[in-house]
C-alpha cells in the first residue's frame, strides 16, 4: 500500500528510508509501507537534555502565550485532518471515520487547552494569623515523557502534550513502534506551528517537543531517567506494573493510564432499542481494541434472551473489511499475535461451558498477512476467570444476574477500573450504579456506553488501570507543581496555632 502522497502532505516523506530501522506494516493488508529509522538510549538522552534546556525557557513564556503555540497547532490540525486521519486509519487499522474522529480529538483538546491557558488558577486561602495572606500556585513541572500505545497512534499524545505545553512543560514522546509514521506527522505538524510562532527563538523551540522511536529499551530509558519529571504512559497493566517502581523508585510521577474489562449492566426497565446501539458501537469498535471497549455484558435474567437475540443479528450485519471502505464497521486486529489472543481466549471460554457465536478469522484467502475477524459473542453460565482477563479483542462475554447488588459485585470483580455503564430508566438503580456502593471505575454512564469520552471530562481509572487522569478537568494539574504561599504583610511575626517563642 502506497502512503507516500499522505506521508509528503503531512511533512514527514524523508522520514521513511528504503530500509533498515523499524519496518511499518499496515494492518489493512499486511504490507510493509515504510522503514523508520531507530533509537536508542542516547538518543533518549539528548531528547531529555534538549527538553530540559528548553524547558528553562518554556517555564517562563506567559501561559497565555503558551496557549497561543497550541491555538495555531489546532489550526494545522484542522487543515490537515482528512490526511492525518487516514494515515491512522492505514497504520492502525481503525476505520476511517474513527481516524477522523481521533483527529478530532485532538484539534478538541488543543481548543480546550488554550482556554485553559488563562484558568491555571490557585486557592486563596484564609489565614489564622492577622494581616497574613494565604495562597496556592502552580508552575510548571518540567520535561514530561509521554509513551502512547498502537490503538490511539495521535489522541492520547495530543491529550498530554497540549496541556503540558500550556502547563510550561516540554515534552519527549515514544509511540509505539507499531505506529510511528503519525507519530513523525504529528511532529511535522507542531513543527508547522512553531514556524508560525514568534514567542521563543529557534533552539527553544526545537527541544519544546521530540520523538524518540524504538522498542523496550527506548521506553526503559525514558521511564528511568530523572530528567523526566512526569511519565505518562498508556498500555497494558503489565506495561503498568514495569513502570510504576521504576518512576517511584526516582520519585518521579506516574501518570498511568492501563488496561480495562469494562462491562455494561442492563436491568429489566432499560431501553433495549438504546442498548443495542450502544453494544455494537462500544463492543465492536476500534475492532474491540479499545482501552474503554466493552468486553463484559451483565444482563438480568429477564431481558437476556431477548437482548442476545437481537446483538446476534445486529452482528450478522456488520461489514468486517478494508478500514478505508466506507461501510465498513470492523477493521484488521493490529496483527497476528492479537489474533492468536482472541482464538485462545475463545477457546478458554467455551471450556468455562460457554456457548460461543463468531470470532472465526475472515478474509484469509484475500488478505494472508492481514488479521481480520468476525466479532464474537460468548454466552457464560458465569463469570469466570476468562471473563474477568482482559482480551483485546472483539469478544463481548454475556453474563447473567437476579438482582442488583449481584451485578455490581460482579462488576466489580475485576482487576482493572477504567469505564462502566447501566442501561436502566429506574432512577435507583441508575443512582445506585453510580454512587459509593456502585460501580468502582474512573467512568460510570447511565445510557451510554463505555466508549467515546467527550474532552471535558477527566479521563482515566481505578485499580490496575493506573489511576491516572488525562484529558478534562482538572487534570492539567499533573502537569504542575504546587507551593502554597503565605504572605506576612504585617509588622508582627505571629505563629501558626497559637505558639509562643519569645
Amino acid at each position: 500500500m502506497d502512503v507516500t502522497d499522505l506521508l509528503r502532505e503531512l511533512g514527514v516523506a524523508d522520514a521513511v528510508v528504503p530500509d533498515g530501522g523499524i519496518a511499518v506494516r499496515t494492518p489493512i493488508d499486511g504490507s510493509v509501507i515504510g522503514h523508520v529509522a531507530l533509537d536508542d538510549a542516547a538518543a533518549v538522552d539528548a531528547a531529555l537534555a534538549d527538553a530540559e534546556a528548553a524547558f528553562r525557557h518554556w517555564r517562563r513564556v506567559p501561559p497565555p502565550a503558551r496557549g497561543e503555540l497550541v491555538r495555531l497547532f489546532g489550526e494545522e490540525l484542522r487543515g490537515a485532518k482528512d490526511a492525518l486521519g487516514r494515515l491512522v486509519a492505514v497504520e492502525s487499522g481503525k476505520i476511517l471515520p474513527e481516524g477522523l474522529g481521533e483527529v478530532q480529538e485532538m484539534i478538541d483538546i488543543c481548543d480546550f487547552a488554550v482556554g485553559l491557558s488563562r484558568q491555571l488558577y490557585g486557592l486563596t486561602i484564609a489565614s489564622e494569623r492577622p494581616g497574613h495572606r494565604m495562597m496556592e500556585t502552580w508552575h510548571p513541572l518540567g520535561p514530561v515523557g509521554i509513551i502512547s500505545a498502537f490503538n490511539f497512534p495521535v489522541a492520547v499524545w495530543a491529550w498530554n502534550s497540549a496541556l503540558a505545553l500550556v502547563c510550561g512543560d516540554t515534552v519527549v514522546w515514544k509511540p509505539s513502534e507499531k505506529t510511528p509514521l503519525t507519530a513523525l506527522a504529528c511532529q511535522a505538524l507542531l513543527g508547522r506551528a512553531l514556524a508560525r510562532y514568534d514567542g521563543i527563538p529557534g533552539d527553544v523551540a526545537a527541544g519544546l517537543s521530540r520523538v524518540v522511536i524504538g522498542g523496550v529499551e527506548v521506553g526503559a530509558a525514558l521511564v528511568a531517567d530523572p530528567r523526566a519529571r512526569l511519565i505518562s504512559a498508556t498500555g497494558s497493566c503489565a506495561m503498568g506494573r514495569a513502570v510504576a517502581p521504576v518512576v517511584a523508585a526516582r520519585m518521579g510521577r506516574a501518570l498511568l493510564e492501563l488496561g480495562g474489562n469494562n462491562a455494561m449492566v442492563v436491568t429489566p426497565s432499560a431501553d433495549l432499542d438504546l442498548a443495542v446501539r450502544a453494544i455494537l458501537f462500544a463492543a465492536v469498535g476500534t475492532a474491540g481494541q479499545r482501552c474503554t471497549s466493552l468486553r463484559r455484558l451483565i444482563v438480568h435474567d429477564d431481558v437476556r434472551a431477548a437482548l442476545v437475540a437481537r446483538l446476534k443479528r445486529a452482528y450478522e450485519g456488520i461489514k468486517v473489511g478494508s478500514p478505508l471502505e466506507d461501510d465498513t464497521l470492523v477493521g484488521p486486529l493490529i496483527d497476528e499475535r492479537a489474533f492468536t489472543a482472541m482464538q485462545a481466549a475463545l477457546v478458554a471460554a467455551a471450556a468455562d461451558g460457554g456457548t460461543v457465536s463468531g470470532g472465526a478469522r475472515t478474509l484469509a484467502d484475500e488478505l494472508p498477512d492481514a488479521w481480520y475477524v468476525r466479532p464474537a459473542i460468548v454466552e457464560m453460565p458465569g463469570q469466570t476467570r476468562i471473563v474477568t482477563e482482559e482480551t483485546f479483542a472483539p469478544i463481548l462475554y454475556v453474563v447473567p444476574y437476579r438482582e442488583l447488588d449481584e451485578a455490581i459485585v460482579l462488576h466489580n470483580a475485576v482487576d482493572q477500573g477504567l469505564a462502566s455503564c447501566i442501561f436502566t430508566t429506574d432512577l435507583r438503580e441508575a443512582e445506585t450504579f453510580t454512587s459509593a456502593a456502585g460501580s468502582d471505575c474512573g467512568i460510570a454512564n447511565v445510557n451510554i456506553g463505555p466508549s467515546g469520552a467527550e474532552i471535558g471530562g477527566a479521563f482515566g481509572g481505578e485499580k490496575q488501570t493506573g489511576g491516572g487522569r488525562e484529558s478534562g478537568s482538572d487534570s492539567w494539574k499533573s502537569y504542575m507543581r504546587r507551593a502554597t504561599n503565605t504572605i506576612n504583610y504585617s509588622t508582627e511575626l505571629p505563629l501558626a496555632q497559637g505558639i509562643e517563642f519569645n
